[in-house]
């Protein structure tokens, strides 16, 4: 009798109870029936066992980092960069609303965020241009959804949670397909200029934008320091070791450990070097107001840099890179940028704790769900259902990713992936799949999903900020959506595009 939940939660979502109550009710309506009085206690406990969780603490402060760059003028900075540098094609603030989704996804990592704070910026300045309001509206909800693939995203760090992988090599499996999505709406754009009439390419003008002292200071010395890292990461060990050897004779005089440092750190100094000998040549190629423009948007893309290289060089958790982004905001925003006040603290305060509330209320309904999933025999069911299809790998995935869409269509990612993950995963496990590559393969599927009629949730943000109805915008984003699905199905049988980078850094098989 177990067996029916998952009917009986969908018909809950039918006759429209919200998915908190529907992830509760329905199995608990059946251990009643079924007279398992003791494991209706137990799925009814299991809420608060699902968010007591140390990993899942990076998400409330993901949402406060989010919430606070938004606040603190982040937004406009990132804008402003993405028309100085595709601003002046065919359609530049369409291909400017994607680029700034693809920089944004590395601040807030949330789908609705970017749709709220990017839509109620963009949608108006499109349709000033000339693009039609139900287009920019289409435009801002297909873009959203790289927010949650490329880092940090909080749907993959409840995936590392309910399936014990590594946050950081699902961090870094996403950055490929993130921008690989980006790039297809960008291609969609072009396409589809003609046809959609887009306004003509024309040179973006910035008037009085300005840069403070302080902060022309700390972009300087930050783009200094993020090229002179790479090229010192990048440098052969014999050319780090003959500088380190040159520079100990120069180190003597010092006392010995400060001189052991000054060699150690020897060839990171000339890397910095070079980087600003770099930096001086290319400064003569770009105008002065591009150079400030890049300037302005120098200290919000180091948060994407700090967290991951924090993550990456073992300096703190998934989940104290969170905390450490949510420091870096609020030193950014009170000292650096100076763009916000004491008292806007208790709007974003209560604004992030709303959000957190509510996907992490959802994540513990989903997590209660997931015992009478277990009690049902579920997983095992439909397992051997699925290899009784076919027991080629290719055939399966290829319906997989069609079950994970239609699912998306109905249902929020968070909860989702919570529900089928522990069904689906021990399942291509299995048949010889990279766990890491089927979890990305799960998060993207399911990310788009928001985006996809009937109930895609950016959909109706997206709704909400340009004041247009989700119909005319469901019908708008099909060209979109149908890059998006081509981008899924490639991400599936080429599992270079998301396994390359955390296997060169060690975090993957």
């Amino acid at each position: 009798m177990l067996i029916w939940f998952l009917p009986l939660f969908l018909l809950f979502l039918l006759i429209g109870l919200p998915v908190f109550f529907g992830l509760l009710a329905a199995p608990g309506l059946l251990l009643w029936l079924n007279g398992q009085e003791k494991d209706l206690t137990l799925l009814y406990r299991n809420v608060y066992n699902g968010m007591d969780s140390f990993p899942l603490m990076a998400i409330p402060f993901f949402m406060l980092a989010g919430e606070m760059m938004n606040k603190g003028g982040i937004t406009i900075r990132l804008v402003q960069f993405s028309q100085a540098l595709m601003g002046h094609l065919r359609g530049g603030l369409a291909q400017v609303n994607v680029l700034s989704s693809i920089l944004f996804a590395g601040l807030s990592g949330s789908a609705v965020a970017d749709t709220s704070a990017l839509g109620s910026m963009l949608v108006p300045a499109m349709e000033k241009e000339g693009y039609t309001r139900r287009y920019a509206a289409a435009i801002t909800a297909a873009s959203s959804v790289i927010g949650p693939i490329i880092p940090p995203s909080g749907i993959m760090i409840i995936y590392a949670y309910v399936m014990g992988e590594s946050v950081a090599a699902l961090f870094l499996a996403g950055i490929v397909p993130g921008i690989l999505v980006g790039v297809g709406l960008m291609v969609m754009i072009r396409l589809t200029a003609d046809h959609y009439d887009l306004p003509a390419a024309k040179r973006v003008e910035f008037d009085g934008v300005e840069l403070k002292p302080l902060e022309n200071w700390v972009s300087f010395a930050l783009v200094r320091l993020n090229i002179g890292v790479l090229i010192w990461a990048l440098l052969p060990e014999a050319v780090t070791s003959s500088i380190s050897e040159l520079a100990i004779p120069l180190a003597s005089v010092l006392p010995s450990r400060l001189a052991v440092l000054v060699a150690y750190f020897a060839p990171l100094l000339v890397s910095i070097v070079i980087a600003h000998a770099l930096m001086l040549a290319l400064r003569t190629l770009v105008s002065s107001e591009f150079r400030t423009i890049c300037k302005r948007a120098i200290v919000p893309l180091q948060t994407p840099v700090l967290i991951l290289g924090g993550i990456l060089g073992g300096v703190f958790t998934p989940t104290e890179a969170a905390a450490v982004a949510v420091a870096y905001a609020v030193f950014v925003a009170f000292f650096v940028l100076r763009t916000m006040r004491l008292s806007d603290l208790p709007d974003i305060l209560s604004r992030a704790g709303l959000t957190s509330a509510i996907v992490l209320l959802l994540v513990g309904a989903a997590m209660a769900f997931k015992t009478v999933v277990s009690l049902s025999y579920a997983p095992q069911i439909l397992a051997d259902y699925i290899l009784t299809l076919s027991e080629n790998p290719l055939v399966l995935l290829f319906l997989i990713n069609l079950l994970l869409f239609i699912v998306g269509m109905f249902l929020d990612a968070g909860p989702a992936i919570i529900i089928l993950g522990p069904i689906l995963a021990p399942i291509f496990t299995d048949l010889g799949v990279d766990p890491i590559h089927f979890a990305i393969i799960m998060s993207v599927n399911l990310t788009v999903g928001l985006a996809t009629p009937p109930m895609g949730l950016v959909l109706f943000v997206a709704a909400a900020v340009s004041r247009e109805k989700v119909e005319t915008i469901a019908k708008a984003i099909l060209p979109f959506l149908a890059v998006e699905i081509a981008v899924i199905f490639l991400i599936t049988y080429v599992p270079a595009i998301s396994m390359t980078i955390p296997r060169l850094t060690g975090f993957a098989n």
